[in-house]
């Protein structure tokens, strides 16, 4: 048409396209948390067959039966035999979908250095299962010994944490018995210094540390002296005791019946936590 200029459109510049990128990536980077429930099963089964008074060889059956009925996210064995985990590893599959990973840590016998035994000779410790919902992005496991152990006990007690990538950290100990104040210092060192020294490796993540800890809150002294002050701290009323990082809340707690099978009820704790969305889903 006679008279008009003709304007040709430009492209758009390379500048222009990688400030659109840099826009579409931070909101992606920016996406909020989300909220996920996680049910916590603490128990001690005395399964070793060394403390008479409460073993029954009933212990894991019944805990059979609680996993079945509760369908907890991460459980926390304590006084188990190495063949126990695996066991309630299998029932844990049963009770979920998605990935179930779980792992042992035998206490460690002071006289020999080899790993505690139970009476029928399966190594003695504490386990950790749990349930990782999809997408399962891997898991590592971390462990120690405490650098306070009873010289007269040869039993030298152990920490156990297994990490969810990008999901949580689960940690379980059992503190010495035989001395109050010796499991005060054991469990300043697993949360002042081992469970710090896990969540720097593995990142960190919303965090649970839960077993029996052989104090009380109440008690002289008290548990709470070695809990860090932003933690969330329920206790089952004895010694069984779960905490969790600040990131999460505690929704509601309950003791479980054992029938008699072990001398402690279970403790399931059920907790909301706080965990940023990967940006890439």
């Amino acid at each position: 048409m006679a008279g008009r200029p003709y304007r040709v459109a430009r492209p758009p510049s390379i500048v222009g396209l990688l400030l659109v990128a840099a826009v579409l990536t931070g909101c992606a980077v920016a996406r909020p948390a989300e909220r996920v429930e996680l049910r916590v099963l603490q128990m001690n089964l005395c399964n070793s067959g060394m403390a008479t008074g409460c073993y029954t060889g009933r212990a894991v059956g019944r805990a059979a039966e609680v996993i079945r009925a509760e369908a907890p996210d991460i459980v926390t064995l304590n006084e188990v035999c190495s063949d126990d985990v695996d066991i309630l590893e299998r029932v844990m599959t049963q009770v979920h979908a998605g990935r179930v990973v779980a792992a042992f840590q035998p206490a460690r016998n002071g006289r020999t250095g080899e790993p505690y035994r139970c009476v029928n000779g399966q190594r003695y410790g504490v386990g950790v299962l749990a349930h990782i919902a999809a997408p399962y992005r891997g898991h590592t496991v971390h462990h120690g010994f405490y650098p306070a152990q009873d010289p007269a006990d040869p039993e030298q007690r152990a920490w156990l944490c297994l990490n969810a990538t990008g999901a949580y950290h689960a940690c379980t100990t059992h503190l010495a018995y035989t001395s109050a104040e010796l499991a005060l210092a054991q469990c300043a060192h697993l949360l002042g210094v081992a469970v710090p020294q896990v969540q720097a490796r593995s990142g960190q993540q919303p965090t649970v540390v839960s077993g029996d800890l052989n104090l009380r809150h109440g008690g002289s002294p008290d548990v709470r002296s070695c809990v860090p002050a932003d933690y969330r701290h329920r206790h089952d009323g004895g010694v069984q005791q779960v905490m969790v990082t600040a990131d999460s809340s505690v929704e509601s707690v309950r003791s479980i019946g054992m029938d008699r099978a072990t001398d402690h009820a279970a403790f399931l704790v059920t907790l909301a936590i706080r965990r940023q969305q990967d940006p890439q889903l």
